[in-house]
């Protein structure tokens, strides 16, 4: 089992950045074994793909809505997925939850039916 927690949400202005942090654990979980994605869901909407990243952090992959602004990154020895978003806007205003799947998976990382785990969320709020 993998338990995947979000970190770092919170209140910005617009134009702000912010760094969400998921963190991953469980019994025998190996960082490196997994594609970790980000997503968001605004009230009364679908969850939607922000980013993706592979287990070696080699590639990566991003809506075009973020493309320039956000980056993702991982470090496998902290078993930590990291999001940074620049230059926020307030349509970014939604929960932001980090997915895992094991990496030899073949279905879209842009889909979150290809996610196995996923963690409680985190709120981020841009004001105008």
């Amino acid at each position: 089992q993998v338990q995947l927690v979000e970190s770092g949400g919170g209140l910005v202005q617009a134009g702000g950045s912010l760094r969400l942090s998921c963190a991953a654990s469980g019994r025998a979980f190996q960082s490196y074994t997994y594609t970790m994605g980000w997503f968001r869901q605004a009230p009364g909407k679908g969850r939607e793909f922000g980013a993706a990243i592979s287990w070696s952090g080699g590639s990566t992959y991003y809506a075009d809505s973020v493309k320039g602004r956000f980056t993702i990154s991982r470090d496998n020895a902290k078993n930590t997925v990291y999001l940074q978003m620049n230059s926020l806007k307030p349509e970014d205003t939604a929960v932001y939850y980090c997915g895992a799947v094991g990496r030899f998976s073949s279905s879209p990382v842009q889909s979150p039916e290809t996610y196995t785990y996923w963690g409680q969320g985190t709120q981020v709020t841009v004001s105008s």
